[in-house]
């Protein structure tokens, strides 16, 4: 099973926890930077984008992310010696078809959300596209938020979650954990200073539909494709001035910001529906014992690999 995948190399608890360690340091240090600061985070990216250009400051907020998962997947690949394969998934390969499905799926359901709103609510929308700027925010768009959204994936999802499940040896824990810190890691976002705590019903809810799907189908490969989604098609959409992504986009939205369905439809119709959807694609059975049940020790886990590897 997934979480046992992380027994494959020099297996360590240690090896666990180093990063995410300096992660989470990293995240309270800036939230709380941005608590204390004397101005507010959208006049911040405001001021830093009039400076700078949107292109640059997108570029500055998603280049540390993309250089963390090159720098994580090395430490997995030299530190623990655990094989990319084993990190990413239990399958014998990493199943590019489900990623690719489940950012497809995601990423229509996407742009449907957003044209549905767009009719019913105009007035909240202004046509923003242009050409040219479009497409240099599509091609950095598209180069570096995978890699954003994967580090992310990779680090709550499989390091954090492997990690945590072979300590508790359970696989409710890793999955409340992941879930609250990857709502967590949200904090110092613009949008939860303009819509208010209650956003975070959103951000958590998410890592919570995430860690699930993960469990349900071994693997991370379906969480990758859909955060990829989520993330680059609300960044080529639409902008708002008050939201983490201030984009070139097609569409800018002008309204007042409102903690409204939008934040709460998926987390209590849409992630569901999903979950159903993909039980039903791909087979997921006994739920309980998948997100709650006992983790292996590592001499099971070896025992039943080489067994496996007989037969």
């Amino acid at each position: 099973m997934y979480i046992e995948q992380g027994y494959e190399g020099s297996f360590a608890h240690w090896k666990f926890w180093i990063l995410p360690l300096g992660f989470i340091i990293f995240m309270v240090f800036n939230y709380i930077s941005i608590l204390y600061s004397p101005v507010s985070v959208d006049v911040m990216m405001a001021e830093l984008i009039e400076q700078l250009g949107s292109n640059v400051v997108l570029i500055l907020l998603l280049f540390p992310l993309a250089l963390g998962l090159f720098f994580l997947l090395g430490w997995v690949k030299l530190v623990q010696t655990q094989s990319i394969r084993a990190f990413t998934t239990s399958r014998k390969r990493i199943d590019w078809k489900r990623m690719g499905f489940a950012f497809l799926l995601w990423g229509g359901i996407t742009v449907l959300m957003t044209l549905v709103d767009v009719y019913f609510s105009p007035e909240d929308f202004r046509w923003n596209f242009e050409l040219v700027p479009f497409l240099k925010l599509a091609a950095i768009a598209v180069l570096l938020i995978p890699l954003q959204t994967s580090f992310e994936e990779y680090m709550f999802r499989a390091h954090m979650m492997q990690g945590i499940g072979l300590l508790a040896r359970n696989r409710w824990l890793p999955l409340v954990v992941t879930s609250l810190l990857f709502g967590l890691m949200h904090l110092g976002n613009p949008e939860v200073e303009k819509l208010g705590p209650g956003v975070m019903i959103f951000y958590i809810g998410t890592g919570l539909f995430l860690g699930i799907i993960t469990l349900m189908d071994e693997g991370l490969e379906l969480a990758l494709g859909f955060h990829a989604a989520n993330n680059l098609f609300g960044a080529l959409l639409v902008t708002a001035d008050w939201t983490a992504f201030q984009t070139n986009s097609v569409y800018r939205d002008i309204s007042d910001p409102v903690l409204g369905w939008d934040i709460l439809v998926p987390v209590f119709i849409l992630f569901p529906l999903l979950l159903y959807f993909f039980s039903k694609k791909y087979g997921w059975t006994d739920w309980k014992e998948k997100l709650t049940g006992r983790v292996a020790s590592k001499e099971e886990f070896l025992q039943n690999h080489t067994h496996a590897k007989t037969f």
